[in-house]
């Protein structure tokens, strides 16, 4: 199979009909085998009944419903599980990603042997000051904390090969830094493409201010797993162990100057360097335990499901 289209979706039932029409024009074109795989994540508009008219009419549309709304990471992550294509096709549904760059991304991936191809939006209809302002700030700082040297990392429209998918993981709100996710896993050769981005034309868009606070913060938490994800003692117990010997040699240095210097001096509990030197040793403690606790969580970890999904159709 040539080309899986996966896309996630929230209420988004007026867009649907004209996304779904204009991928099939495009698949008929281009003589693709193909599947679309819709995603409903917890949708509670009319948008799950339409996804199964499509399914109906169509063997190659397929749908899963979670039961609750889990987030695009985990309708990405249901996804692509399911996915058979060579190539993933990531797009989202409110008619804002064009199915008309799905040759040129596919070809970048069949072609120029590209991994992952990543969308860039260089001409933006949102809002400058509640969007363009802050995505630029957020893609300059993802690119300086992972090296991936990509202008729009939230862009949803993106490619992949069928190995890249089955080999990372997507949780939490991880979405926004899967390039990174598939550097991380060894997969080093990432393009973009620059990508024709449209005005929304039905609804409202679902995410505000708030996603570039929360992307920050999973910058930070994606540089750390990807660092120490695998390893926190490396991190916890190396700050752990300075924190503890700088305590450690300042008591000794109290104790010594107590014994056999100022022997009449003031006491050692008068003294500020006393209450440094336990401070940094608890605190020293503390990290390294944190580190030691991290490891033991590691090896014993479940992987529990992070979405329910209530129904499926054509799988």
């Amino acid at each position: 199979m040539n080309l899986s289209i996966l896309i996630p979706l929230l209420n988004e039932e007026e867009s649907l009909q004209e996304l779904y029409s204009w991928i099939i024009k495009v698949m008929q074109s281009n003589n693709y085998s193909y599947e679309i795989i819709f995603v409903d994540d917890g949708s509670t508009d009319d948008s799950w009944n339409i996804i199964e008219s499509f399914s109906n009419e169509n063997p190659n549309v397929k749908g899963i419903r979670f039961m609750k709304n889990f987030g695009k990471s985990q309708a990405l992550h249901a996804g692509f599980a399911k996915a058979k294509g060579d190539v993933i096709i990531t797009m989202d549904a409110d008619l804002q990603d064009s199915p008309d760059e799905i040759p040129g991304l596919y070809e970048m991936i069949t072609k120029e042997k590209f991994d992952l191809v990543s969308g860039w939006k260089k001409k933006r209809y949102d809002s400058v000051v509640a969007k363009n302002l802050p995505s630029k700030l957020f893609n300059w700082a993802a690119r300086k904390t992972s090296g991936v040297e990509l202008n729009d990392f939230n862009c949803g429209l993106k490619a992949y090969k069928n190995t890249v998918v089955k080999n990372i993981e997507v949780s939490g709100e991880m979405h926004r830094y899967i390039p990174v996710l598939a550097k991380n896993a060894g997969f080093n050769k990432i393009g973009e493409k620059v990508v024709i981005h449209q005005a929304r034309k039905y609804g409202e868009t679902k995410f505000g201010m708030d996603r570039f606070i929360n992307g920050f913060l999973d910058l930070i938490t994606i540089w750390f797993l990807s660092r120490f994800g695998k390893r926190p003692m490396h991190l916890f117990g190396l700050l752990g162990s300075i924190m503890f010997m700088i305590g450690f040699l300042l008591a000794l240095y109290l104790g010594i100057d107590k014994l056999f210097i100022h022997k009449t001096s003031r006491l050692i509990t008068e003294r500020p360097h006393f209450y440094l030197s336990i401070t940094s040793m608890i605190i020293g403690t503390q990290l390294f335990l944190a580190g030691f606790l991290g490891e033991i969580i590691l090896r014993t970890k479940s992987n529990e499901a992070r979405y329910k999904v209530a129904r499926e159709v054509n799988f």
